[in-house]
């Protein structure tokens, strides 16, 4: 099989490992619902701890992450499964992680069995980020619980962490293609939260434990 074709195969099958609606099949399955439909309407980790409960968002925020894991780890895998993708051209490999791991978090918050719905990717894009760089999200990680500590706003912890991430892949002379990534993922991840820096602006955003008010 070519390696275009190839490449192109693990790029959609990253797109949809982003994809499953966890956060929705668990509110389905526990409460009956849409999350999409309370609160937020997002189907993260965050939206499901104030609709469903501690537990489910937990367990969502574990399988999102290992849905980002799981497709640059199946990027990697392939390269000792089909040795024509190690190419003479030393930065591919690095490129086909980035465009598989992009894929990944644009299918969380673009899921297809949604209607192109989905979370704010912050749990997908760790989970890349895990796989990609684990000092760099080692640092990301620390970013967002510092936040968390000092504001109690989750919100405001992923923004922190989007532009932490770039600072730390810069810092640790990480590939170009990383840095795209991140460069990326960060400006995704602040703009789907553009309506909780809207709600942080007014002082309405709730912290942790409160309810969002419709």
């Amino acid at each position: 099989m070519p390696v275009v074709e190839i490449s192109g195969l693990l790029i959609v099958v990253g797109y949809l490992c982003g994809s499953i609606p966890t956060g929705y099949l668990l509110a389905k399955q526990l409460k009956g619902i849409d999350i999409r439909e309370h609160g937020s309407g997002s189907t993260g980790a965050t939206n499901v701890l104030r609709t469903v409960g501690k537990t489910a968002a937990l367990t969502v925020l574990l399988v999102d992450l290992l849905k980002g894991a799981a497709a640059v780890a199946l990027v990697k895998a392939s390269f000792s499964w089909f040795p024509m993708l190690m190419l003479p051209l030393e930065p591919w490999q690095a490129w086909l992680v980035m465009l598989s791991g992009i894929a990944a978090i644009f299918g969380h918050s673009k899921s297809i069995w949604l209607g192109f719905s989905g979370g704010k990717s912050v749990a997908a894009s760790l989970g890349v980020l895990l796989m990609m760089s684990p000092p760099v999200a080692l640092g990301t990680i620390a970013a967002f619980v510092l936040t968390l500590v000092f504001f109690r706003i989750v919100s405001l912890g992923s923004i922190s962490g989007a532009i932490a991430v770039n600072l730390f892949m810069i810092l640790l002379h990480q590939p170009i293609p990383y840095c795209l990534f991140a460069a990326f993922a960060g400006f995704y991840v602040i703009l789907r939260h553009r309506t909780n820096i809207q709600r942080i602006l007014a002082g309405t955003e709730p912290s942790i434990g409160q309810k969002l008010q419709g």
